[in-house]
């Protein structure tokens, strides 16, 4: 099974540059998107299916801000929107698909800790309750995958510039020591698993072009399991496809 995660920056901006030809080049089995920035009553009719793919949508309740989706080849077993916690489902962060019996893939969409300390304190919140859920899963025997945006580098060879970007959220101590529990627990960076080389990077700051001079951040990943580990085949990032300030990454699974 090929898993697929994108911050797409926009569902119907990256429609209009060529997502139905990406779906289908990548042949992903599901299509993970972040940032997709519809609302359930404003989604149109041409995006709810594309190119053979069914779509699975959970929107923020605030218009053109947050949401995720699934894109899947064949109909989900499963798939859950929220977690049941209010003070987080109402941002559309996170869709929750069953991949199999006892196999959960959650798609979130991380929230962004530079506006405020009020939204770094929910940000860090936010990591809290998700592991939490991650582990109540692993104890009844469920394989978890989870991917997306998680909008924090991990380690100083996760972005170009670790020396300036110290006191930056995406790369502070508490965040990145949320990533170590994380592991810890457990949990597998799949492309570290893999591949240890430095520059290796998801996304790039638009407005100083840095994706051309590749002065980037790794900061989206797929976590599996230690259940899910026998399973895992490759991971993998997608850095030619272009179209976001972020760029898809891969996974593969046998499942």
């Amino acid at each position: 099974m090929l898993l697929i995660s994108w911050n797409v920056n926009g569902l119907r901006a990256i429609r209009q540059k060529g997502f139905a030809d990406i779906l289908k080049k990548t042949n992903a089995d599901v299509f993970c998107l972040q940032e997709t920035k519809v609302s359930e009553t404003n989604i149109d009719q041409d995006l709810k299916e594309i190119s053979g793919y069914r779509g699975y949508f959970s929107c923020s309740q605030k218009g053109g801000y947050s949401g995720v989706a699934f894109y899947a080849k064949k109909k989900l077993l499963g798939v859950e929107q929220n977690i049941g916690l209010k003070e987080i489902d109402n941002e559309g962060r996170i869709i929750i698909a069953d991949l199999a019996p006892k196999v959960k893939l959650l798609n979130i969409y991380f929230p962004n800790g530079k506006a405020s300390t009020e939204r770094l304190d929910y940000k860090m919140k936010f990591y809290k309750i998700i592991l939490e859920y991650m582990n109540k899963l692993v104890r009844s025997a469920t394989e978890v995958i989870l991917c997306g945006d998680i909008n924090t580098a991990h380690k100083e060879i996760d972005l170009a510039r670790s020396k300036e970007n110290q006191k930056i959220s995406g790369f502070l101590p508490q965040e990145r020591a949320w990533i170590d529990k994380l592991i810890s627990e457990g949990y597998i960076d799949t492309f570290r698993y893999f591949d240890r080389r430095p520059d290796q990077y998801t996304w790039w700051d638009y407005k100083t072009g840095a994706r051309s001079r590749n002065v980037g951040w790794r900061i989206d990943y797929f976590f599996i399991s230690k259940n899910l580990l026998k399973k895992l085949r490759k991971s993998y990032i997608l850095s030619d496809i272009m179209g976001s300030d972020h760029c898809p990454i891969a996974m593969e699974l046998e499942i």
